[in-house]
């Protein structure tokens, strides 16, 4: 079986948006055995969207559809799989009735233009909706099979593994193709790449590659198998391997980000944390608070942009500020160490820098950045050049992630965890 996924909507092609379904759905896909051969965008017109239906069931066995089955006059797949099958629009009570149950459990009366979302071509099968109002298609088109599932990423990822996955792996008779990503920090794409050079090399099964995004090196592992477990064991012979040669450089895999492992880190040895930031404006402690259960680490956030705060909320001295200005190593260290004092944690992180695009000088050029990180043992602080031909947000984004991976390493190498 062989797939072609099918994305539409105006704020895809007119890059507003980013198509996140498509290459959850391949990963999804190829899991059961139903490779991916082509990724088609289309915008809200009926006539590109029946012709890109009518060309996919030509060329796949599978055609899955995420978009453009909304309420409103631009919502029109349904419409564009009718005239492609060659049937008309028929309502389906059931469905009619499940959309007003969704208001009704809110306390709302169902506008008149949601009774379109029960309007379904004539012969096709709805997919309930368990997290929204609109109901998913599922039609025959010559010989393949048509899925139709909404934009919404939650909507369809819950829809998939509810109806179309069952329905999919039922059938696959596929090579099974399954893939993780271990994500590092710390060390430069060239420098991972000479290290897993041998596991790279082109007709390897398992593939390796890298992917670098803002100082992040992903390690992408694809292992292809006959069944689901010869694909897994050489994936997890290739993950063992590589976590071998990397070591602490590893971070997480796949969706972990930095904070979640830090988090994990810090969950696991009972520890907590403080943040006093000036140049990240409390990024840091953002993204430490974006991980669900933080209430059992992070005790405090200090946003001390200007010199004025620094004294007032974090007992700078003056004279420290005066002698050797905000942006310099004996400011991080005070600033770290009065935040873990003031908020009583086992470790408070501290930033302080230029973050661009004004401020710069020969001595302090934008992007230089002092990283505090204390500890019941002391201080470490550590200066960092992150380059003056950055963004401003580079340079921010760029500083958390030192800041956090500063705090992650102590935490391995003292066993906290």
């Amino acid at each position: 079986m062989r797939a072609i996924l099918i994305s539409i909507g105006n704020e895809l092609t007119l890059g507003q948006c980013l198509d996140t379904n498509s290459p959850w759905l391949s990963q999804q896909l190829a899991a059961i055995g139903v490779p991916v051969r082509m990724h088609i965008t289309v915008a809200d017109d009926l006539n590109e969207i029946r012709t890109a239906i009518e060309r996919a069931a030509r060329e796949a066995d599978v055609v899955i559809l995420t978009g453009g089955l909304g309420p409103t006059e631009d919502d029109l797949t349904r419409s564009a799989m009718a005239a492609a099958m060659g049937v008309p629009l028929v309502l389906h009570r059931p469905s009619l009735d499940q959309i007003e149950a969704f208001f009704a459990r809110r306390r709302r009366t169902m506008p008149e233009a949601n009774r379109v979302q029960a309007m379904v071509p004539a012969g096709a099968t709805p997919i309930e909706n368990t997290c929204g109002t609109a109901p998913g298609l599922h039609a025959q088109l010559g010989g393949a099979e048509v899925f139709a599932m909404p934009g919404v990423p939650r909507e369809m990822m819950v829809m998939y593994e509810r109806a179309v996955r069952p329905a999919l792996a039922a059938r696959a008779r596929g090579r099974i193709l399954l893939t993780r990503t271990l994500h590092t920090y710390g060390a430069g794409e060239s420098d991972i790449g000479s290290r897993l050079a041998d596991l790279m090399q082109r007709g390897r099964n398992p593939a390796v590659g890298t992917t670098a995004r803002q100082t992040v090196i992903s390690v992408r592992i694809c292992a292809i198998g006959d069944n689901p477990r010869q694909a897994r064991d050489l994936l997890e012979a290739d993950a063992a391997e590589i976590r071998r040669r990397l070591g602490e450089l590893i971070f997480g895999e796949d969706d972990e980000t930095l904070a979640e492992a830090v988090a994990r880190l810090l969950k696991a040895g009972g520890r907590t944390v403080a943040t006093a930031e000036s140049c990240t404006g409390g990024l840091v402690a953002k993204c430490l608070t974006d991980v669900p259960g933080s209430s059992r680490y992070m005790l405090n956030g200090f946003i001390t942009y200007s010199n004025a705060s620094k004294v007032r909320l974090l007992n700078v001295p003056e004279e420290l500020l005066a002698r050797h200005g905000a942006v310099s190593a004996p400011v991080a260290e005070a600033m770290a160490v009065n935040a873990r004092r003031i908020s009583g944690s086992d470790y408070a992180l501290s930033t302080t820098g230029i973050a661009g695009p004004e401020g710069g000088s020969v001595d302090k050029p934008v992007g230089l950045v002092y990283f505090g990180l204390a500890a019941e043992d002391g201080c470490e602080v550590q200066e960092r050049r992150l380059g003056s031909e950055l963004t401003r947000e580079e340079i921010r984004e760029r500083a958390m992630k030192f800041s956090l991976n500063l705090l992650r390493l102590r935490l391995l190498r003292t066993g906290s965890a």
